[in-house]
């Protein structure tokens, strides 16, 4: 085998971690992991491809979607409401990203690289659309989970809406379903007003 499809058979096995870095999310009352979060963010992609203008590129979409958590296997998952991780994150997150895509050949290490600062910086379309898609599965998985994070750290309306609006902001589906998460969250005492 070559050293290219070497590298490939060791950056797979390399990311199979992801399924080990836990969320602050529950599902079925266990922690929901970081590979688990990926797979919904996704699913969510492709069940509102069809519901946004212009159409996203999905190829690309999935493409962030399945990158963007990566460096979560050496930086760890940042809860969003971890006022401390949220001060390191950045840093974090960049080392490992050149760690972990840097052990491909450099093509794809630049490929990927690119596609995920594109996702960390929201400046095109597709990167926007795949974090709304990323902000409403984390939102809709407290929410379903009963939110023990928020309450762990008294979590109000207005300060979740901060990182919430910017997924608002895109419209169409994204407002409508992340407004009826809140009204549910709001009825059911997930979060304080």
């Amino acid at each position: 085998m070559n050293e290219r499809l070497s590298a490939l058979l060791d950056f797979i096995a390399l990311t199979d971690r992801l399924k080990h870095v836990q969320r602050a999310a529950r599902s079925e009352g266990r922690l929901e992991n970081s590979a688990e979060h990926a797979w919904h963010v996704a699913l969510i992609a492709v069940l509102l491809e069809g519901e946004v203008t212009p159409r996203p590129d999905m190829g690309r979409v999935l493409s962030m979607i399945a990158l963007h958590d990566v460096v979560e296997i050496e930086a760890g998952d940042t809860f969003a409401f971890d006022e401390a991780g949220l001060l390191t994150q950045a840093a974090r997150e960049e080392r490992a990203a050149e760690a972990i895509f840097g052990r491909l050949a450099p093509d794809l290490a630049e490929k990927f690289q690119a596609l995920w600062r594109e996702f960390e910086a929201q400046e095109t379309p597709d990167a926007r659309f795949a974090m709304g898609c990323d902000r409403l599965q984390g939102f809709a998985q407290q929410v379903h989970c009963g939110a023990p994070a928020w309450a762990e750290v008294g979590l109000t309306r207005a300060r979740s809406l901060k990182r919430m609006q910017p997924a608002i902001d895109l419209g169409g589906p994204f407002g409508v379903m992340i407004e009826a998460l809140y009204e549910r969250a709001m009825a059911e005492g997930l979060l304080r007003p």
